[in-house]
């Protein structure tokens, strides 16, 4: 009852404006903000802010400290960032992701019985990105060494009070952490006993992985005594790591296990930095990373969305759920087929995605009276004036992009899911949607910020030899058949698409937003929904991570399962808070919705809303996890 109380409190008090109690305060601070999936690793954050390092450097520190706490990820997973430049007022991408290794090929795969590639052990690694990320992100933005930023990380390696819930993580997974020798070293130091992993608030040490952030720093420092450049010095710790002694272990460590990672692949990667995209809502500038990540399908709903009057319909009211769940649908169906690697052809063509004339067509595609269970990709080659080369390949799948809602239900596919029941949304197929990460926000009183969502080398690992580094699971998100996706086919060199998707707001030419979260396919889900109870229904920043969502099941699964059924979209399937209406419930139902219910609707949400009437930082964490904020 206490629960439904205070998120009814919540909803009516955003809609009037009236500020209420949440289940956690508002974060305050007018020096800086960090906040991320750890308390320990904010407070991380904290130490480097206390010691004058600016929001890149404190937020370098808490994702290198969550990488070593394995929130969910491991120094050999990736990176996405955004950062908003102070002295230029430019939003930054940064693109840390790995790559396929060589002789990562559809056909390999297919060769050994894959209809993606696994799940986890080394055959799902692509080369880590998560070091050269931080590497680069501190040299170009930073202000401070590699020893200063990677001390708090060094000393949670050297031994820490490991908290229950990764402990646990350990215990669940050890029938496959044994699979991998390196791995069982580090997570199982009670091997033989009933219990193997760590016990919660144990010491838990970590030697191989304090070694090899200890090489780094020692090349650094090296570099920094023979007259290098703080940049520099940086930067000869990053070779270290990807052509030196830890990428030879590394490389060992990984074949051993039946990898494919080789030296050159990890000389030849490199931590790219990008333009970020970005739409305007209502005078809103949204950034997010390019379509190498799930950030446009963000992008793309709110371009549909901004031809509805959300706030009349209501927060969370029947018409609401619908059209969001519409709008989401299509554009996961665009994400699912035309997004990928902007670095490998062919290129997606995220300009007639993006624009606002599509956004526009695909609005007047929603049928407002029904689920439409035949929503697929659009075509969006005539909107950057060119013919789309994939016509039949969709229309063989069953789509047809040119109808409008009305004539779509005529249109009978050569594939029916309305036909189809709903699969059952069982245990194996959520923890595949919401498989988690972890985010990162951090922002100062000179202007700096950055929104970071890394991820990769999550529990059961697979660490690469003696480096105490965990090997990254995201191939598993490419594709090996073209009609699925003909822009996100593995191949060496390629980055597959991920999921991983950080978001900068500014409003007036200055910052507005920070926000992240967690959650695998659901992240631009609650992210919009979260950015939206700010913009059209007034809540403050920490009612809008505590608040009910909506989750859409009608789209592929990005992550894990071995058949293809595994990952198909469920047609109507819709989550639903527990604190749903029953009349909102019975409509939703009538309207061709399978619902389900939970006290959690989101991942974790961490934000920062920047309030420049009293030139202060308001801080949002959501009400369930561990994710934790300071501000000072």
């Amino acid at each position: 009852m206490r629960k439904f109380f205070l998120l009814s409190l919540i909803t009516t008090s955003s809609l009037l404006g009236v500020a209420q109690q949440t289940q956690k305060p508002v974060l305050h601070g007018k020096n800086w903000m960090a906040i991320t999936g750890k308390p320990l690793a904010a407070t991380a954050g904290s130490m480097i802010f206390q010691k004058g390092g600016n929001a890149v450097d404190a937020a370098c520190a808490m994702l290198g400290a969550t990488c070593t706490m394995w929130d969910v990820l491991s120094w050999g997973g990736e990176t996405q960032a955004l950062i908003y430049n102070p002295k230029t007022g430019k939003v930054i991408g940064i693109n840390a992701l790995g790559v396929a290794p060589t002789g990562a090929t559809a056909e390999y795969y297919k060769s050994k019985g894959y209809n993606f590639p696994p799940e986890y052990g080394p055959l799902a690694a692509v080369t880590p990105g998560t070091v050269g990320g931080l590497c680069l992100m501190l040299a170009n933005y930073g202000t401070m060494s590699l020893k200063d930023v990677l001390a708090p990380s060094m000393q949670l390696a050297a031994g820490y009070a490991i908290d229950a819930q990764t402990a646990n993580s350990m215990e669940r997974g050890k029938q496959m952490i044994k699979q991998w020798p390196y791995s069982k070293k580090v997570f199982l130091p009670h091997l033989g006993e009933k219990r193997e992993a760590p016990e919660g608030g144990e010491i838990f040490v970590q030697k191989e992985l304090l070694e090899t952030l200890t090489k780094m720093v020692e090349a650094e420092q090296l570099a920094l005594k023979k007259g290098k450049s703080r940049k520099e010095a940086i930067m000869a710790a990053y070779d270290r790591f990807y052509k030196g002694d830890i990428a030879q272990e590394f490389v060992r460590g990984c074949q051993e296990q039946g990898g494919l990672i080789t030296m050159q692949d990890l000389a030849n990667w490199k931590p790219i930095e990008e333009e970020a995209m970005h739409v305007n809502y209502k005078g809103i500038e949204v950034y997010k990373l390019s379509q190498w990540t799930q950030g446009p399908m963000l992008l793309q709903s709110l371009n549909i969305l901004e031809n509805f009057d959300l706030k009349s319909m209501g927060y969370n009211s029947t018409r609401y759920i619908h059209t969001l769940y519409q709008t989401m649908n299509m554009t996961f169906a665009d994400r699912d087929f035309y997004y990928g690697d902007p670095y490998f052809p062919p290129a997606e063509p995220i300009q007639g995605l993006l624009s606002k004339d599509y956004a526009k067509f695909r609005a007047k595609q929603i049928a407002m009276e029904r689920n439409d269970p035949l929503a697929g990709p659009g075509d969006p080659y005539p909107y950057e004036g060119k013919t789309n080369p994939y016509i039949d390949v969709l229309k063989k799948r069953g789509f047809n992009m040119d109808t409008t809602s009305t004539q779509r239900r005529n249109f009978a596919p050569a594939h029916d899911v309305r036909n189809e029941a709903v699969a059952a949304i069982d245990a194996d197929y959520m923890d595949r949607l919401w498989r988690g990460t972890t985010s990162v926000e951090a922002a100062d009183a000179e202007g700096w910020v950055v929104s970071i969502t890394p991820s990769g080398g999550w529990l059961p690992a697979c660490i690469a030899g003696n480096t105490g580094v965990g090997m990254s699971q995201r191939g598993q998100s490419f594709v090996l058949d073209p009609s699925l996706n003909p822009f996100n086919v593995i191949e060496p060199g390629k980055r597959p698409r991920v999921t991983l998707t950080p978001t900068l707001a500014l409003k007036d030419g200055k910052p507005f937003l920070s926000f992240a979260v967690q959650g695998g396919d659901t992240q631009d889900q609650n992210l919009l929904q979260f950015f939206l109870n700010i913009v059209e229904f007034g809540m403050n920043v920490q009612e809008a991570c505590e608040a009910a969502n909506i989750n859409t099941n009608q789209l592929w699964l990005s992550l894990g399962g071995s058949k293809v059924d595994d990952r198909k979209p469920r047609p109507g399937s819709l989550l639903l808070h527990d604190n749903t209406p029953e009349w909102v419930r019975k409509e939703l139902r009538q309207m061709g919705y399978t619902l389900t219910f939970d006290d959690r609707t989101s991942g974790p949400i961490n934000a920062i809303y920047f309030d420049w009437k009293h030139k202060t930082f308001w801080g949002g964490s959501s009400n369930h996890g561990e994710d934790y904020g300071i501000g000072w």
